[in-house]
């Protein structure tokens, strides 16, 4: 049998640029794919602020133009990559600009790429099985394929998967845009993408895709409701037959403190000893007393309402002025949450440290000197900071809500099993429960050793939902 061929289309993927966790699992699972034996290619924007270092053999390969609209647009499409080949499409004027999303034409920058990504193919001689869309950017694909690309031989027969990330963000816009993406108004329909008198990409994508994934078993179940649906819980009920939770996972390479080189001491699950001196380092490189007998809370997260950081005012009056503990913050957000931490660490710079940014490297750091690790999030689709988090053996604690459901079980006391601490009404009396959980179980240090193992112990790497993803693929074609 032919070897099977993916593509993936998204706006970032690490290590070249990420905002969040749609570029970690770009990053990620098509490594994974590709060690199951599927020839997985990897398209993206050519973004200014893309990390050119990281893309090895970088070499220009053919200048090619796509008509939108009335308008053609000119694109050079770049190669590299050595584990999985990676195609960058460059533009001038809708990528050689700080950042990667908020632009007032974000509609056309991203309709263009995805046009661009399909209009790509036979020049790179690779012609796909599977194209994976991920998330609203890529949202217009599946549309573009089946209405305008399918007209000619080559892409016939290539079906499509849409992934949803996160739902929240829908790319929704006025529809004066249509005829600069090349769409009519007979695409302001409810089963294509007409959302309450708005062009939508994403109900674009999960409209127009042979297969819907999203990021987590519970996730999958909760976008089917008004609570987490966000206006297209009817769309994506009605496709429910066609929608798969699939669990992320984290690269067990780059997030292994046995091997790590930027934490201050390397550790495992069979030998803890390390774990204590990356505590000590971060105390004190954060200016915190350095003592080993107080638990260390950490945060590494942006800072926003979907990561409970309105939440954080209970942890601030009823903890940290009145009990032993500490609070470490590495993140910048939302301007309202950043103000209230610094604020806090100014009133309490024995007990909070506030580092307002973020910083990779930092994160290992953090993760590895941590006791707890804090994410009580109004919503989840999966999270991949907690999976990071318990493979240093910091313990979560979290809100059960989307993947943190799927990946964090309860921690009991009286069996010893699961491994963190979790907490289902999102208010300050569920934190609060949570916070006098985990400073008990910290009290204790033999539950503490064995609840800090059952996290270090969970394996969440790639290799299962790769697995997930291929068995779909194959069901498909």
């Amino acid at each position: 049998m032919e070897k099977l061929k993916v593509l993936f289309v998204a706006s970032e993927a690490a290590p070249f640029i990420k905002s969040g966790g749609l570029g970690d699992v770009v990053g990620s699972l098509p490594k994974a794919l590709r060690s199951l034996g599927v020839d997985v290619r990897v398209v993206l924007p050519m973004h200014k602020n893309l990390d050119q270092g990281k893309l090895v053999g970088l070499r220009h390969v053919d200048s090619l133009e796509v008509l939108m609209g009335t308008a053609s647009h000119g694109f050079g499409v770049y190669a590299a990559g050595v584990d999985v080949p990676v195609y960058l499409i460059a533009n001038q004027d809708f990528f050689s600009r700080d950042g990667l999303y908020g632009y007032d034409d974000d509609a056309k920058r991203y309709a263009f790429f995805t046009k661009a990504a399909l209009a790509l193919l036979p020049t790179i001689d690779f012609q796909p099985h599977i194209i994976n869309f991920n998330d609203w950017q890529t949202g217009l694909g599946s549309l573009y394929l089946k209405d305008d690309f399918q007209k000619f031989t080559f892409y016939k027969d290539i079906k499509t998967v849409f992934t949803v990330h996160n739902l929240q963000h829908q790319g929704r816009f006025g529809d004066h845009i249509l005829p600069s993406i090349g769409l009519n108004h007979g695409y302001m329909a409810a089963d294509k993408l007409e959302f309450y008198g708005s062009v939508n990409y994403m109900k674009a994508g999960l409209t127009h895709a042979d297969f819907i994934t999203t990021v987590s078993p519970t996730y999958a179940k909760e976008i089917q409701t008004s609570e987490y649906g966000y206006g297209l819980e009817g769309v994506l009920s009605q496709r429910k037959d066609q929608l798969l939770g699939i669990l992320n996972g984290i690269d067990y390479e780059e997030y292994n403190p046995a091997t790590n080189d930027v934490i201050s001491a390397n550790f495992s699950v069979d030998s803890v000893v390390g774990k204590a001196e990356n505590k000590a380092a971060l105390q004190e490189a954060l200016g915190l007393p350095v003592r080993g007998d107080v638990p260390l809370f950490v945060v590494v997260s942006r800072l926003a309402e979907q990561k409970g950081l309105d939440l954080i005012p209970a942890i601030l009056g009823d903890f940290i002025s009145n009990q032993d503990m500490q609070l470490a913050v590495l993140g910048n957000g939302e301007h309202r949450f950043e103000q209230m931490l610094a604020h806090a660490a100014h009133i309490h710079p024995d007990k909070i440290h506030a580092n307002i940014k973020f910083d990779a490297n930092l994160a290992h750091q953090y993760y590895a000197g941590a006791d707890f690790f804090l994410m009580p999030s109004l919503f989840e689709p999966c999270g991949l900071s907690q999976l990071m988090a318990m493979r240093y053996g910091a313990i979560p604690v979290v809100r059960g809500t989307g993947g943190l459901v799927d990946t964090v079980p309860n921690f009991d006391a009286e069996t010893g099993e699961g491994r963190g601490i979790v907490f289902e009404n999102y208010d300050h009396g569920g934190i609060r429960w949570a916070m006098k959980k985990a400073l008990e179980i910290y009290a204790d240090q033999e539950l503490f050793g064995k609840a800090r193992q059952n996290a270090m112990s969970a394996d969440f790497s790639w290799e299962n939902s790769a697995r997930e993803y291929l068995e779909l693929y194959e069901n498909l074609i």
